[in-house]
């Protein structure tokens, strides 16, 4: 398979999974209506997680399992269920306190965090386009952002959630990066969801103790799609598309979600677009963009030089 050809493969992996992100976003938003978030990220992960195991032990869609050996069992605890765990309880809790496509705004800064853990900036063409789609991206953000900020109608605790889910995205990306040198994206997205499904269990049963859950068709047909579409189907793309590219270049593409969230909060939720979102979206996609092309051969090696 060609360069090219696997590339193109890869990038239609993320788009996909960050259509499926958008509708999921959508969904959490909508159940979380109704249902406390600790819970809803617990019996979100436990499912999916289950239903990824069941599949890998029964089937070859996904691929052949391979053993586990005691280490990387610990890895997968410590490195890939639990930044999970804690990325899921701050992005629901974000999620119930402002709306779908604010927090997903925020996820929109994972690459800000994955490329400022990767490497420093250094006097090349390479260092020079992935900042500057990193921050091309970034700048649309905000701009997206600035609005709420400005007049005030946001809250600051879903603020800060939102942001410390971006950060903990970041790192999950991170982590599955580097457990995926042992596993098959499939594997890790498996894995690592039932394991933080499990970590967040006792958090969750406290959580409805003594309260009441609210149980109708919609919630739970919505739920199902979550750890279905959000969960197995979205999880598995992303974590095969970082066993082939650097954790920041996979992370551009978060800049898409927020575009994929708003566009199904506005037809499911009702929740309106901004002015500004037009120029946060050629300023988002265009990061992307710049961050996906090989210059060096659109232009010329005059241009954008090897290194």
């Amino acid at each position: 398979m060609s360069g090219t050809k696997s590339n193109g493969i890869i990038t239609s992996w993320l788009m996909l999974a960050v259509f499926l992100w958008g509708a999921s976003n959508a969904g959490s938003k909508f159940v979380l209506a109704s249902w406390p978030p600790i819970w809803v990220g617990t019996t979100r992960f436990l499912c999916a997680g289950l239903l990824m195991l069941a599949i890998l032990r029964w089937t070859t869609w996904l691929g052949v399992p391979k053993p586990i050996k005691p280490a990387l069992k610990r890895d997968l605890w410590l490195r890939g269920g639990l930044s999970l765990a804690i990325y899921i309880v701050a992005f629901n809790w974000a999620m119930q306190l402002t709306s779908a496509s604010h927090v997903a705004l925020y996820l929109g800064a994972s690459p800000v965090w994955a490329l400022l853990w990767e490497e420093r900036p250094s006097r090349n063409w390479r260092s020079a386009q992935r900042y500057g789609a990193t921050l091309l991206a970034l700048s649309g953000v905000v701009v997206l952002v600035w609005p709420s900020l400005k007049f005030g109608n946001t809250r600051l605790g879903g603020e800060m959630l939102g942001l410390t889910a971006s950060i903990m995205w970041a790192n999950y990306g991170r982590q599955g990066r580097v457990l995926a040198a042992s596993l098959t994206g499939a594997e890790v997205s498996a894995h690592t969801m039932w394991r933080a499904g499990l970590l967040l269990l006792p958090l969750a049963l406290i959580e409805i103790f003594g309260r009441e859950l609210v149980w109708r068709a919609d919630l739970v047909l919505v739920q199902t799609y979550c750890f279905v579409g959000g969960g197995v189907c979205a999880y598995a793309l992303w974590n095969n598309a970082l066993m082939h590219w650097p954790t920041s270049r996979v992370f551009l593409f978060n800049n898409l979600i927020p575009l994929s969230t708003m566009s199904w909060a506005y037809f499911c939720l009702n929740e309106p677009f901004t002015k500004t979102f037009l120029e946060a979206m050629v300023l988002i996609v265009s990061g992307v963009v710049l961050g996906q092309v090989k210059w060096e051969k659109v232009m010329g090696r005059w241009w954008a030089p090897m290194d």
